[in-house]
């Protein structure tokens, strides 16, 4: 490696866990973020770095950018997928985006939020991370998005809007999940109905993303009477899985595993006592990196 080269790969390197942090909140996918961070060390290391004054506002941008572009590819061929996508789950423990994963950056990474932030535009989306999550102003992010600060403005309060629409249904704390966790997943096995059903709300919604590649739910479960069958169904007394608790995205997670040796992970989003939302990842390309 050239000297040019090695100072190029320091700079990146510098800003890495960062700029991942940014790439995987833009994007859902790990394996995603990673590709856009090589192709923006190959811009980095092409452009004549005397002239850039601040290496971390230059590297977001061109991440943030390459970022947009793959989402907007990704819209026009999602229609291919099969079933529900869900986000790719990250472990936590340790994190991979470094200190910059503080306590108050854990619930941009949920997959509850994850998931809302699918629905927005990439405009929105870019706006929203930025601001909310890297506490970026309008200005910077203005610069990085070729917008005015104005249109930015406007971008994040539509965003905000659609989310804290959704957000009254992930409200729980941490220990508030893991205790609906445990007794889900433990109903689930003994084939407990009236409990599985007590513990999910009415209206919750069960999403599983096998991606074609394994058996799974093309369309989203709905109700708690439908939600407690299915898992009872999956999990129940005649089915062999072992279940191991691990920490996905910032929140207490189950990675579970047949006697086939499939695996899927398995996370939740509840508000007042109850499970709103369950979210189910199989699809083997998005699960090497939970082990």
């Amino acid at each position: 490696m050239t000297t040019g080269a090695a100072e190029a790969a320091g700079a990146l390197q510098a800003h890495r866990p960062m700029l991942l942090g940014l790439a995987y909140r833009l994007l859902g996918s790990r394996h995603d973020a990673e590709d856009v961070l090589q192709e923006a060390y190959l811009r980095w290391l092409g452009v004549d770095r005397s002239t850039v004054d601040e290496p971390r506002r230059y590297l977001s941008r061109v991440v943030t950018r390459l970022a947009l572009d793959r989402l907007r590819a990704r819209q026009a061929t999602r229609e291919t997928y099969v079933g529900t996508w869900l986000p790719e789950p990250v472990p936590t423990t340790p994190s991979p985006f470094g200190p910059l994963d503080r306590v108050e950056l854990r619930d941009s990474l949920s997959t509850a939020l994850l998931h809302v932030l699918e629905r927005l535009t990439p405009p929105e989306r870019a706006v929203y991370v930025l601001h909310t999550a890297f506490e970026l102003p309008y200005a910077e992010i203005a610069e990085i998005l070729d917008r005015t600060p104005e249109d930015c403005r406007q971008l994040h309060h539509r965003a905000v809007t659609r989310v804290r629409q959704e957000q009254r249904r992930f409200t729980a704390s941490r220990a508030e999940r893991e205790r609906l966790l445990d007794a889900f997943l433990a109903a689930a096995r003994e084939g407990d109905l009236a409990t599985l059903t007590g513990l999910v709300a009415s209206d919750a919604t069960a999403w599983n993303d096998g991606g074609g590649r394994v058996r799974a739910a093309r369309n989203p479960v709905f109700g708690a009477d439908r939600v407690a069958r299915f898992f009872a169904g999956i999990y129940g007394p005649n089915r062999r899985w072992t279940m191991r608790r691990v920490e996905l995205n910032g929140e207490p997670a189950a990675l579970m595993t047949g006697a086939d040796g499939s695996r899927h992970t398995l996370t939740l989003s509840a508000a007042d006592g109850r499970i709103t939302g369950v979210y189910v990842v199989g699809n083997p390309e998005k699960l090497p990196p939970v082990d």
